[in-house]
This record gives C-alpha cells, structure tokens and sequence, in this order.
C-alpha cells in the first residue's frame, strides 16, 4: 500500500517536472528570440525569463495545455538577427514577423517547426539563402518572404509542401529556375527576382487549373448581378424622383477575402472593458472627431494607454462595411510609419477600433493647437514627419497588394508617436483598390482644400489623389496654416492655401512662406526643397504628379531639381497661356462697350 501511494506520487512529481522543463523551454526560446532581436527595455517588458509559463505574455497565444501556437511581432522596430532556439517551439503554428528590420538569415532550425501553418518573414533585411529545411514544414499554407535581401536559388524541396496555399518571394535577389511544383500552389509570386519564368512569375486570384470553370460560372454570376444592381439602381431613381430622395447612389464591388489577414494578432475588447477605459465615454476624453465617429482616450486594467474609435453610423450605407474594411486593411497594412490596430470590439448596437494611444497627438494639433508652453514643431521634425509620412503612403500604394488609398490625407491624420515620428492613422476613409483597375468610383470622401480636383469634379480616386494631399499637408508643416482660411480674405489673399503658396513662389518671398512659429530657426534651401515637393504633388493633372516612391527620393534629394525645371516651364507656358487669353477677354469687353457707345451717340 505504501509502495503504491509512493509510486504515485513519484508519477505526480515527475509529470509536474515534465511540464515545467516543457515550459522552460518554451519559454527560454521566446526569451532567445527577444535578445537576439535586440528588443528595448520598453519593448515585450512582460517577457520575464523567470516566468515558467509563457502564455501570459504579450503577442504570445496559448492552447488548453499551455503549448505555445501563436507568436506575432510584426512592425515593432527590432533590427537584430533571428534566433536558431525558435525551433524549440514544436507547437508553434504562426510566427508573424513582417515589417521590421530583422537582419542576417533564416536559421535552419525553423525547419523544425513541424506544426507552423503561418510563417511571415516579409518587409526586412534578411540575407543569404533560403534554408532547404524549410521543405520539411509539411503542414505550412502561408510562406512570405517578400521584400528582403534574400539570394540563391529557390530550394527544390519548397515543392513537397502539400498544404501550401500561398507562397510569396517577391522583391528579392533570387535567381535561378523556379521548383516546378510551386507554380501548382493557388497564389504565388515570384516578382521582383532574377529568376527564369517558365511560366508567369505572379498567380491570378485564383487557380490555373479550374479557370475555364470557374470563369464560367463567374460570368453567369456577374451578369445576375448586374441585372439585379441596375434593377435596383432603377427602383432608386424611381423612389428619387417620387419621393424627392436626393441622396447619390453608388456601388463599391466588395473586395476578396485575403486569407492571409492574421485576426488573431487582434485582441477582441469587450464593451464594459472600454466603457470602464473611457469613463463611460466621457466627452472629456474625446481626442477628436471624423467621418465615421468620435475617438475616446482610454486607460485599460494594465495601465496601458489607447485610442478607441467609437463608430456612430455602422447603420447607415457603408457604416458597417466601413468597419470591416479597416480592420482588414491595418490587418494586411503594417508598417513603421502607418497606424497600429490594436483590437476592436462588436455589440448588436456598437462597432469600436482600438489602437495605441499617441501621446504627441496629431501633426495638426502641434502646428495649430498646442497649448501655452508646449514646445513647437521644430524644423527637423518636421522633415522627419514629411519624410515618415510619405514612406507610409508609399508603403499603401506599391506594397500592398491590392493597393490601399488612403483618401483623406492631411496634417490632422498624422499622429506622432512618443519620439515624434510620423504614423498615418484613419484608415475609415480608405479603399482597398483592385490592382488591375487603374480608379474606382465612389462617394467622395475626404477634407475640404485637400481634395484632389479630379476627385471632387468626378469621384474617381487612385493612388495620386492621396499625393495631392500629401502636397497639401506639405504646404501645412512648412506655414502651419490650415488648408482652407478664409481669414486670409481681410489681407486680399487667396483662400486655399495652395493659391497662397504659389503666389508667394513666384515673388520670391519664400520667408513669408514659413511659419512664424519656427522663429528664423530652419534652412531656407530645404523649405525651398519642400516647396517645390509640394507644388510638385499638387499639380491639376495627376498624371504629371510623381509617385509616393518618387517622392521619397526627392525628399531624399534625389531627382528634384530635374523635375523642378521641368515643372517651371510647362508653369510659365500655362501662366503664359492664361494672360493671353486674359488679355483677349478684356479686348473683347471693351470693344462691346465702345460699340455699345457708338450706337448710343447716333442719330435717334
């Protein structure tokens, strides 16, 4: 009897040892992982290697038996290397790293990642081959590698996943022949390399083998469609025109699903955690107001400080589809400079966004609205905001696919972090834009003097709208002014403060330009660089404005003085153009008028 209570016990005590080495090991490598990322002191603080569970722990997902599945650091800044330990963890099913700059190569110890269905690696500097080892990862779907520095050839034994769904190597070094087998996977990319195509080097939406199929029944469906969209589009124009209904009708095509959106790295909040984080949603905490709803500051349980974006018409015409559409879109869209979300919350009355609080608020407050002794934007900081901006919006319109629009670009969607960097925030107004469709009509959204003229005279937007009011915000770092001033009118000054600029230009009178709160403390030759950048982005036909690439390069001083000189010829002939034709009109009213007197002095 006492052998056998003993011989239990032993069996207790070694599985509780079990579960703790278990433990340990998971959590030594997540520990590995962090160091060798040269994570900050403020960065993952909640990694405490003396913890044996690993499980409570931020952007760290559990199962039922405390195994590790889920690991996503995407877009926290990291530069160092990753850590070979990572394949200790055997139940590992997602490790989400994209959008750092994590350098060196990829250990091939993540080939022993046996349960890894997810493995995102895109948006670094990762070096050298990828690892044979990866071929053994028989339960992986999603493989991205895109955007990095990898090299060498495309392992043949990529092509024994069975499971793979999507695989995407783009904008590397690659070379060689692609595996034959992974052109068989339903979405693939291999753009951007030296390889030898044998076939395209970028799948369509769908698989190649079923497209005569699939196209068919596609077409039957889309011409149902239509049939009911202008049946209801005519039973609108009826209820309209009886009913005096006076509202615009317009029809966006819902976009695809992109299975790769990873909702888990998303927490869901319930309503009475941000009820009790924003004081019941006191009006004292408002942090400002837009299109779809108010944003509340908030504090949750842990201290931690947020922005919650309360929506007030889900209800309406594209309200709902509006929450849908953000949550997916900062899903896919992760990068330094653009807007975390952090999580949201659902009720059958209520749709909310949570994201990370910006202490520094919006580039519009601190140019505008800041309160007596707190510090003004200096000029450096400016640059560095017109520079993180524009790296961001590059990021929407050439890096995701489909591209994303942001649509209401300007000073007040620009927040600041706490070192003052640039991060482009409300997404509500964006639109998820097909790549094979060069615009997409719409109801016009956005900001009165930051809308493009194409857009507000015909509702079609693309990816050089929003560089038209990229110009604009622009225009509103160097003078601080807002956009539209009808102040400006008592001075006998132009209204929009693109006017304003360009007249200022002209005569030379860049110091009037400023903004009087900088004090004399900038370098007139970069404001004159900004200047032409803006004027540049702001021109009446987008096809003549440059790309969000471009202009980051100019703002880097490459290739603006080029552009410049052309710009003021085609500015000269059209200023040119336009007096003449000014000139004619006048000659045309004064020869009315004195025919006008002629006939008045003759005989009655």
């Amino acid at each position: 009897m006492f052998f056998g209570l003993k011989l239990v016990f032993g069996v207790l005590i070694l599985a509780c040892l079990h579960s703790f080495v278990s433990s340990d090991a998971q959590g030594d490598a997540l520990i590995a992982l962090k160091n060798f990322l040269n994570a900050s002191a403020n960065q993952l603080s909640d990694w405490n290697q003396n913890m044996v569970n690993p499980c409570t722990w931020t952007k760290v997902t559990c199962d039922s038996n405390n195994n590790v599945i889920y690991v996503s650091l995407s877009a926290l800044g990291f530069s160092g290397v990753l850590s070979p330990k990572i394949g200790a963890l055997k139940t590992l099913q997602t490790l989400v790293l994209q959008g750092n700059a994590i350098t060196g190569g990829i250990p091939e110890e993540f080939g022993t990642l046996t349960s890894l269905t997810m493995l995102n690696l895109d948006n670094n500097h990762l070096t050298g081959e990828i690892p044979p080892s990866l071929g053994n990862l028989s339960k992986l779907q999603f493989l991205y590698l895109s955007q990095n520095n990898l090299t060498g050839t495309i392992p043949d034994s990529l092509s024994n996943l069975a499971s793979l769904t999507d695989i995407q190597l783009g904008s590397n070094d690659l070379s060689g022949q692609i595996p034959g087998g992974l052109f068989k996977v339903p979405k693939y990319n291999f753009t951007g390399n030296h390889l030898n195509c044998s076939q395209r080097c970028a799948s369509d939406s769908v698989g190649s083998s079923n497209k005569s199929k699939i196209g068919t029944v596609l077409g039957i469906i889309v011409g149902i469609v239509c049939l009911l969209v202008f049946g209801g589009l005519l039973l609108l124009f009826w209820k309209g025109r009886h009913k005096r209904y006076r509202r615009e009708v317009f029809v966006d095509v819902a976009g695809e699903v992109d299975r790769r959106i990873p909702f888990g790295q998303l927490k869901r909040f319930s309503w009475r955690e941000l009820q009790l984080a924003t004081d019941n949603f006191n009006e004292k905490n408002v942090l400002g107001q837009g299109g779809f709803g108010k944003v509340y500051k908030g504090v949750l349980s842990d201290n931690t400080k947020i922005a919650v974006k309360r929506l007030t018409d889900y209800e309406s015409p594209g309200g709902d589809a509006a929450f849908q559409r953000e949550v997916e879109m900062i899903s896919v869209a992760v990068h330094r400079n653009l807007l975390r979300l952090i999580g949201f919350c659902t009720t059958p009355t209520e749709r909310l966004l949570v994201y990370p609080f910006m202490q520094n608020l919006s580039v519009a407050y601190r140019l505008r609205d800041i309160k007596p002794g707190e510090p003004v934007l200096d000029w450096t900081t400016r640059k560095r905001v017109a520079l993180g901006t524009a790296r961001g919006l590059e990021y929407l319109h050439e890096h995701c696919n489909p591209k994303i629009i942001h649509r209401d670009v300007k000073a007040a969607n620009v927040l600041l972090d706490e070192d003052f960097e640039a991060v482009v925030g409300d997404f509500g107004l964006a639109k998820l834009v097909d790549v094979r469709k060069t615009n997409v009509t719409t109801q016009v959204r956005g900001t009165m003097g930051h809308i493009a003229p194409e857009y507000l005279s015909t509702g079609k937007s693309s990816e050089r709208t929003d560089v038209f009011g990229y110009g604009i915000m622009l225009l509103e770092l160097v003078t601080g002014q807002r956009a539209i001033d009808f102040s400006r009118l008592e001075e006998e000054d132009d209204v929009l403060l693109l006017d304003h600029v360009k007249k200022l230009e002209r005569e030379k009178r860049l110091d009037d330009i400023v903004d009087r709160n900088l004090n004399k403390h900038y370098n007139i030759q970069e404001v004159e660089m900004m200047i032409q950048v803006a004027l540049l982005c702001t021109q009446s036909s987008p096809e003549d404005r440059p790309l969000m690439s471009e202009v980051v390069r100019m703002l880097e001083g490459e290739g603006l003085a080029e552009r410049w000189e052309e710009w003021q010829h085609v500015e000269v002939n059209r200023r040119q153009e336009y007096e003449r034709l000014q000139r004619r009109f006048d000659w045309g009213e004064d020869s009315i008028y004195n025919q006008d007197a002629v006939e008045l002095s003759g005989g009655r």
